[in-house]
This record gives C-alpha cells, sequence and structure tokens, in this order.
C-alpha cells in the first residue's frame, strides 16, 4: 500500500473512495495517502451549519479543501446537510437540556450526519469506500470491524467514534489513523498542501470560538440562583444551572470570600430541586469523586461483548481521559453498572463513557446517574444537567 498504513479488504481497483474533506490538514494528508496507493479518489465537503454570523468558518474551509484538491487533482463535492444536523443532533441537543441532560455533539455528529446521511450520500455519488482524517484505526480481522485507538494517543479520536454502527465502520478508511500529527504535518508540507500549517479546529461546529455560556443563554431559558458552599452557605448567585459543568472552575466569580480560604472554587453538583449551584474548594473533594455509575443507551461494536458479563475492562469517561479500569455489569432495567478500581474526579451524566479492551474501542454509552464516594457524596443528590467536554471537537 505505499504509504497507506491501513491496508483495505479489497484492492484499490474495486471502486471509488470518496473522502470527508473539511478543509483542514488531516483530511488533506489522508486524501493525498489514499491517491498515491492508487485508489480512485473523489472528495466530498459537507455544510453543517450555515448562519453568517461571524462565527462559523464554512466558507473560508471551504475554499481550503478546494485548494489542496485542486493540487491533488481529484473532484470535489460539495453538499449541506444543514437540516440534517439541526433536526438529529443540534434539536436534539436543545431537548436532552431541557430534560435535563446535555448530549455531546460531536458523538451525534458522527454518528447521524458523517456516518449516517453524509456515508448514504457518498454512496450515491458511487463510493465502495469513504474515508475521513479521523484519528482512528480498524482493524478486519473477523466477521466484524474492530475500532482501534490511533497511534498518536495524545489526538485519537476513537472515544467519538464508538457509536457508529459496525456497517459503517467496515466500509470506511482511516489513512491516517497510523501516523503522528507532527508527521501529517511534515507530509503535507512536503507535498505543498497550503494547510499543512492551519491551525486545528476547536470547540463545536455550532458555536465556533464564540463564548460558550453566550450562544447557550441565547438558546435556553436561564433562571438565577444560590451558589453554595458543601455545607449550606450561601456565597454567591449562578446565572442558570446550564451554564456550568462540573468540576468546572473559571467564571464563579466568587474569590475572596470571607471565611474562606484562598483556594480556587470548584463545581461540585447542581441541585434542580432548589436551582443551587454546589461549590468547593478542594479539587479533589469527595463530592466531586465518585467510584460507581450507570449507563444508558450502550451500543456495542459487537454485540457478543455483552453476553459474557459482568466483564473487566477499561473506561473514559471523558475525551483525553487515561483509561479507568473498571467493571461492568447489566442491570435489570437494561442500563449497565459501571464500578471503578479507583474513584476518579467529575464524572458526568450526560457524557459518554467509551469502553476499551487494550487498544481495541468496545463501544459505549450515555452517564446516567454517578454515586459518590464517601458519606458527604451521599448526602447530596448527585444526579444534574452537566455541560459535555469540547475537548477534540
Amino acid at each position: 500500500m505505499g504509504d497507506m498504513h491501513e491496508p483495505p479488504a479489497n484492492p484499490p481497483s474495486e471502486g471509488t473512495v470518496i473522502i470527508g474533506m473539511s478543509g483542514g490538514v488531516d483530511s488533506a494528508v489522508a486524501a493525498l495517502l489514499l491517491r498515491n496507493a492508487g485508489y480512485s479518489v473523489q472528495a466530498l465537503f459537507m455544510s453543517n451549519w450555515e448562519d453568517d454570523d461571524g462565527y462559523c468558518t464554512t466558507a473560508a474551509d471551504f475554499q481550503d479543501a478546494r485548494r489542496v484538491c485542486g493540487i491533488l487533482g481529484i473532484t470535489l463535492h460539495h453538499v449541506s446537510f444543514a437540516q440534517e444536523y439541526r433536526e438529529r443532533v443540534f434539536s436534539h441537543f436543545l431537548r436532552e437540556y431541557a430534560a435535563g441532560r446535555t448530549p455531546n455533539p460531536d458523538v451525534l455528529c458522527n454518528r447521524e450526519i458523517k456516518f449516517g446521511v453524509c456515508l448514504e450520500y457518498m454512496q450515491r455519488l458511487g463510493a465502495s469506500w469513504i474515508a475521513t482524517g479521523h484519528y482512528a484505526q480498524i482493524r478486519r480481522a473477523g466477521p466484524r470491524p474492530e475500532l482501534l485507538k490511533a497511534v498518536d494517543g495524545s489526538k485519537d479520536q476513537s472515544y467519538f467514534l464508538h457509536s457508529v454502527a459496525a456497517s459503517a465502520l467496515s466500509k470506511t478508511l482511516f489513512p491516517i489513523g497510523a501516523l503522528r500529527k507532527t508527521q501529517v504535518r511534515k507530509i503535507a508540507h512536503a507535498a505543498g498542501l497550503p494547510v499543512f500549517d492551519k491551525p486545528d479546529s476547536t470547540g463545536i461546529c455550532f458555536i465556533g470560538e464564540r463564548p460558550f455560556q453566550e450562544f447557550l443563554s441565547s438558546h435556553l431559558r436561564t433562571q438565577p440562583g444560590p451558589i453554595e458552599t458543601a455545607d449550606g452557605r450561601i456565597i454567591g448567585e449562578h446565572g442558570g444551572l446550564s451554564l456550568y459543568t462540573l468540576g468546572q472552575r473559571s467564571g464563579l466569580k466568587i474569590g475572596g470570600r470571607a471565611g474562606a480560604a484562598a483556594a480556587p472554587w470548584y463545581v461540585a453538583d447542581k441541585i434542580s430541586a432548589r436551582n443551587a449551584l454546589i461549590v468547593v474548594q478542594e479539587q479533589d473533594h469527595p463530592l466531586l469523586m465518585s467510584n460507581s455509575f450507570t449507563v444508558e443507551q450502550m451500543h456495542w461494536i459487537d454485540p457478543s461483548e455483552a453476553s459474557q458479563q459482568p466483564f473487566e475492562c477499561m473506561v473514559k469517561t471523558r475525551y483525553r481521559q487515561g483509561d479507568l479500569r473498571c467493571r461492568l455489569r447489566l442491570n435489570g432495567a437494561g442500563d449497565w453498572h459501571v464500578t471503578l478500581d479507583q474513584p476518579t474526579r467529575a464524572v458526568t451524566p450526560g457524557q459518554y463513557a467509551v469502553f476499551y479492551q487494550g487498544e481495541r474501542c468496545l463501544g459505549g454509552g450515555i452517564i446516567d446517574q454517578r454515586f459518590g464516594s464517601g458519606p458527604a457524596a451521599a448526602a447530596h443528590r448527585i444526579t444534574y444537567n452537566s455541560l459535555f467536554s469540547m475537548e477534540g471537537s
């Protein structure tokens, strides 16, 4: 396969590969590697958000993708999935907030858009394979594809891909999954691709670089309420529970309180019944620590994994977190109970718990409830509406 690091299930002569082009360096190098490996390659740029409010970079990203495709000599298609995105991702995002939960839109976008309606559209264009610039790998050693972590652990995106259907993964190539980011940029520079030094995208596509709380306030009704210490002392006022996330340190505006240590404050809990935000001054305060939690809407890449339980594996409860050893068992209600070997910080309902055996991603689901690691935590109701992490978007 030459520069390719992930051999396909069939030789390149069998059909066309259509790669999702974002306008960034990762998808540009993925397209380059596919072309150099002998594939018949086309590209597709999709627009998911079309508000012209000064924050969306879609127009500039499309021009970058067009320049790259011109250099590589490959056809670039352009399609808008803005309506589908609003229906399947953004509307769901807002509904979950209204219900007291918040999904991770990156996971939903991968499942519903990139590997959902976009994959179907690529197939209508004649794609036998699809490809993306994700940092992940696929192993085809049996009847089902296996989703593996990327070689570059600091860029691995298997966490965000865990809910993609096995049928979609079986048609997918991740050409840069065995490369490190530094290698990707070097390949782009050597090939004369103008995006070789383009900064990585940050934030969420429908929020962009705008202030996060400003965006939420424009779409959600917020009700100010008390900021309380763990022992019930009121020390300030919050702007609305949905504007804060578990473990958050900045933006609380409660520093320098009389009778309190000169230490940072952290969001430890949210009590919806009385609209109270609970804060503590210890980074590892018992209210922030959990030793178990439940997971709902579980998706297994290989459903047979669920037949052998309880079983031990590793879990991430947020992106960029180190793997945590855990034990899983199926509850009578159909959700999964996860017990951690060691308590961990800021397990957040609404986030995704993603499970691994070594480098292999098993699947994951939505964290429903967390259970504290001490008496202080047990005294609080630990179900709340939390914000998702924006890392790795």
